[in-house]
């Protein structure tokens, strides 16, 4: 069965997703997944860390998922009837952690089954669905996905403007020092402070907005 990302809105997806999203096909495209990962990998340890997995659980499941999305990749193609790409990564990352949670609690035959994504998909799924703790899953990728999101618009920034305005919109949105003590720290008078919070917090709230149109 073909994998789907969909969107309510296809033109909702911008192209710079679906374009990564498209040259994932090709697993021999080592620069698209290396973005593709860098972009994810944290998130999904996050959300495997948070559901009650040691650290070595969570690498476990980070690198599961990305075998499963490597091998079901070249399959991809987009369903707008079938959900956000936000979604889509959700059922994913929430399946391969379901699998390992299923054979840390299986018989000694069962402990035999693979976690690289040879299991039926379903049959995951549908396990899923009834399981009690998907809920309390999905609060976790929810709230770390939001992280992820915020922390990716704020790398983004990094290519528009300067260094030293990126410290002071880091500084002054903390709420940890007042404005004036962000400008004596930093060296800058009041103005430059204020100039540089307006100016960079209307472009992170724009690369926000960008990235929730790419991926919700």
């Amino acid at each position: 069965m073909d994998d789907h990302i969909a969107d309510c809105d296809p033109d909702s997806l911008l192209p710079t997703r679906h374009t990564l999203l498209t040259r994932l096909r090709d697993c021999q495209d080592q620069a698209g997944w290396r973005e593709f990962f860098d972009t994810y990998w944290r998130l999904i340890y996050k959300v495997a860390r948070n559901s009650g997995l040691a650290d070595a659980e969570a690498q476990d499941v980070v690198q599961t998922t990305f075998i499963y999305l490597v091998r079901r990749m070249p399959n991809f193609h987009y369903d707008r009837a079938r959900g956000s790409f936000k979604s889509w990564l959700r059922v994913v990352t929430r399946s391969r952690i379901h699998v390992y949670w299923r054979r840390e609690k299986a018989n000694a035959t069962l402990r035999r089954e693979p976690l690289d994504g040879q299991t039926d998909d379903g049959a995951d799924l549908a396990e899923l669905q009834a399981d009690p703790a998907a809920d309390a899953l999905d609060e976790i990728w929810q709230r770390e996905w939001e992280a992820n999101l915020l922390s990716q618009a704020f790398s983004r920034l990094r290519s528009k403007v300067s260094s030293q305005q990126l410290l002071i919109f880091r500084m002054s949105t903390t709420g940890e020092l007042p404005l004036n003590q962000v400008a004596k720290k930093l060296g800058v008078n009041l103005a430059q402070v204020y100039l540089a919070r307006h100016r960079v917090g209307k472009l992170f709230k724009a690369e926000v907005l960008r990235l929730r149109r790419e991926t919700e």
